[in-house]
């Protein structure tokens, strides 16, 4: 337990206080909105690019783009009402092990495997934190 602030006695996780892990899933929640809107915005010709790689339909990878797109603006959403986290972060986990799956599909050098990874990692630390396992 930490030092008593206002009463209250702040409970502490490997040395961090719940209101620090918060403050650190919102800086993981606007970092993961945002570099999805990078790469499906602004990058969306390398976007194309890879699914034609991968093999998978427009459809498909217009799809996984608009699901991205509303999922992160689900993950902002939940900096105001954290109630909205924990599914958003989860499906957008879900759709980085897909990324996974078809780096390893197509023998992608590990490069290309560590953007998808890094936010397969973020949303399971911001789904861990809006379930309370920290």
């Amino acid at each position: 337990m930490s030092s008593p602030r206002n009463g209250y006695i702040y409970p502490r996780y490997f040395g961090i206080n719940l209101t620090t892990m918060a403050t650190l899933a919102i800086i993981a929640q606007i970092t993961v909105a945002l570099s999805i809107g990078y790469v499906w915005i602004f990058r969306y010709d390398n976007i194309v690019k890879e699914f034609k790689e991968y093999g998978l339909s427009d459809i498909t990878r217009n799809l996984v783009g608009a699901s991205k797109i509303a999922l992160s603006a689900l993950l902002v959403a939940g900096i105001f009402y954290p109630g909205l986290v924990l599914v958003p972060a989860l499906l957008i986990a879900f759709l980085m092990i897909a990324a996974q799956y078809f780096h390893f599909k197509v023998g992608n050098p590990w490069q290309k495997h560590m953007p998808s990874l890094f936010l397969l990692l973020l949303c399971l630390f911001i789904a861990a934190v809006a379930y309370k396992l920290f």
